[in-house]
Order: C-alpha cells, then structure tokens, then sequence
C-alpha cells in the first residue's frame, strides 16, 4: 500500500511508519516534527520564517495580541500548498489530529478537500489533543485528567509571564473555529483510531471510533538497559514547560522534595525541560525511574519507551488500563496527583530495590508484547482494508 501520514506527536507516527515499512509498504511522513522535538519527516512543512528570525517572532507575538491570528499558520499552509501536486494517489492518509496540517482553519478545510478528492481513504487519529476530547474530558466523571488543573483554577487558562501556566492550547480546540473543523474532518474520515484509554474513553458513543489500537514502539531500537542500582537510586524527571500542569510535573517537584530531605543521600535526581528528542532519551538512560505525567490513564509515548528500556515509569497505569489489558504483574507505577502518594510509592521503591528489577522487567515484557511497532502496523492495516 501507499500510505500518507500527516503531522507528529511524540514520534507516534515515526514508529507506526518504521512497522509499515518493515510489512512492505511505501510510507510518506509530512509534518513539522512536533515543535522543539524535532523527529524526523520525510516533507518538512515547519514554518521557519515566522518562528525561527527573532525579530519575526516579536511581530508574530505582536499580530497575535491584537489579532488572535497567528502568521506561523499562514506559512505552514503556504509549504503544504507547495507540496499539494505530490500528495495524491495515497491509498491511505492519516492525519494526527484534526488540525494535523497547522494551517489556517480555512485552509485547513480545504486541504482536507484536496486529500479527500485525490486518495482513497483518510483516517483520524486519536492519539492527542482534539475537541472531541477536550469535550469530553469537561463533562465526565473521570477522577483526573489533563484538566483537572485548569478546573480548580481558572486563572491557568492564560498566563503571558509564564507558558507553564498556559491552558489556552487545548482549550483552543473547543473555540467555533476549531469545532466547525473537527465536525468537518469527522465527516471526511472513514474511521477514527484510538491509541490509548484515554482517548478510547472519550470515544466510547462515537460511531466512527474503532476498538483501541496501542501507541507502537520499536523495541528493536530500543535495547532494554539493565542499569545496576550501586549506591543511589537515579530518578529522571522530564519537564515540558508547555504542559508543565498539564503532565503534573508540580506535583512530581512536590514529590521529590518530600523524598529529598528523608533519602538525600540515596538517590540522584536528573532534572531536563523542554529538550529535543534525541537529548531526551539519552538523558535518561541511566536512570532506574522516570517520572512521565500524573493525569492519563494510560501511557503515553514517552512512558512506553521509557518501559521498553527497562525504566520503572510513574504514569497512568490504574484500574482502567490494568482491566483493559487484564494484567497481573506490575509494568508501570500508577501515578495520581497526591504528591505524598507519589512520594510514598518512590520511598517504597528506594527501600525494596528488587522491585525496581522486577517492575524492569516487566515493563519491556509488557511493550513488547502490546506495543511491538510490527505487530500494531499490522492492526491499522486490518482497519484501513476494511474501511
């Protein structure tokens, strides 16, 4: 088959394209790289001119202060027009979320016109932020979730001192702009794929949504790492400061601090923010835990290469995700935004090093058998021929 993919989140579709090529297919990756993570691409449709010139960028902030029109959205649409005449005679094209191209939202819309017209089936992907779950996540009952902060306190909806404090990304996907596009790419998909709990969840009455296909990993680039626990036990915590409340990584600090004055002398904490992708996983390779995000039911790409290596990771690994997969073993600390709780559990941990070995070792069993990169391309395909 030939297979398109649109946009990047967290190497999400890097992986899925590494499965689909080693089954045979011929596979397209267009996109920006997600941002300051730069993962690879095949067509680079980043916007350089608005986001890269530093005197650029304070027109930018200035246009969009009085405008709320951002200009970097006009030059990510202006290289994917350029790249429209190559874009066609896909059997499948994937977009990562409802705005997978960044461009404005009307010519979002008519791009995804084009691509309709011009390939044989599109699909959704459900694997980050879009309306349909900023939706859902605003009326359920869930106990936690991304907006939890933003519930208890209004006022991290905007914050222009500080992007840790920021909430307006994901609410912007339930403006009238943003919904009148997701309405319009729903009705242009055949299917829309799920990739963990939580987005299954939120899809759970959606007639479109498929069962839930796991984020794929490929294990073969990533050897699980025996790290020999020595003197101290070494904990990574990874800070992005554009989801810093969102992933709660307060909380994480909160907990450290806890852990810090009782075992200062047994462990060693690696603190990085806001690095690329490669500097990331290196930075944490010698680590025994990893704090990855508190607010999911489910792991997250980072949490699940962070198993694959053999990494204890704290994340979302409650009753939802150990019913789903009907798991027995411990593959992943279940993290909740209870600072003492989170503290209590790294203690545990600290004084029982076996476990660390063990949870180890659990951890890239359980990836290698729910998330091999072969394996999950092989499920989208079964979907994309059905459709």
């Amino acid at each position: 088959m030939k297979i398109l993919l649109i946009g990047e989140y967290s190497r999400f579709h890097n992986s899925l394209k590494e499965g689909l090529t080693a089954l045979g297919h011929q596979v397209t990756l267009i996109g920006t790289g997600d941002d300051f993570k730069k993962f690879p691409v095949d067509i680079d449709i980043t916007p350089k001119w608005t986001t890269k010139n530093k005197y650029i960028t304070k027109i930018r902030s200035a246009i969009y202060r009085i405008s709320k029109i951002d200009i970097s959205t006009i030059e990510s649409g202006y290289r994917f027009k350029k790249q429209l005449p190559q874009l066609i005679n896909y059997d499948v094209v994937q977009l990562i979320n409802s705005w997978s191209i960044r461009a404005t939202i009307s010519k979002e819309i008519a791009f995804i016109k084009y691509l309709k017209k011009h390939n044989k089936r599109i699909f959704l992907s459900a694997c980050g932020t879009d309306t349909y779950w900023i939706d859902d996540l605003l009326t359920n009952k869930l106990p936690y979730h991304i907006l939890t902060p933003y519930l208890n306190n209004k006022s991290l909806k905007t914050n222009s001192k500080s992007f840790k404090q920021n909430y307006s990304a994901p609410l912007r996907y339930i403006t009238p702009q943003h919904r009148k596009l997701f309405d319009f790419v729903s009705s242009q998909v055949d299917k829309i794929i799920p990739t963990d709990m939580d987005y299954y969840l939120s899809l759970l009455k959606n007639k479109k949504a498929t069962t839930l296909i796991p984020t794929p990993i490929n294990t073969s680039k990533r050897t699980h790492i025996v790290t020999p626990i020595k003197n101290k036990v070494v904990i990574f915590h990874g800070i992005n400061s554009f989801s810093y409340y969102k992933k709660g990584n307060d909380i994480f600090e909160e907990a450290l601090h806890i852990v810090k004055k009782k075992y200062r002398d047994h462990i060693k904490v690696i603190t990085v923010e806001s690095v690329p992708y490669k500097q990331y996983i290196e930075a944490y390779n010698s680590a025994h835990i990893l704090l990855d995000q508190l607010y999911s039911h489910d792991q997250g790409y980072n949490a699940l290469e962070a198993m694959a290596k053999g990494k204890v990771v704290f994340t979302g690994a409650g009753d939802y995700f150990t019913e789903h997969y009907n798991l027995k073993k411990t593959v992943a600390i279940n993290a909740t935004p209870d600072p003492v709780d989170i503290a209590n559990k790294l203690e545990y941990l600290i004084e029982n090093k076996n476990e660390i070995i063990t949870i180890s070792k659990n951890a890239r069993e359980f990836v290698e058998q729910e998330h091999h990169y072969i394996k999950i391309a092989q499920k989208y395909l079964d979907i994309w021929k059905k459709a």
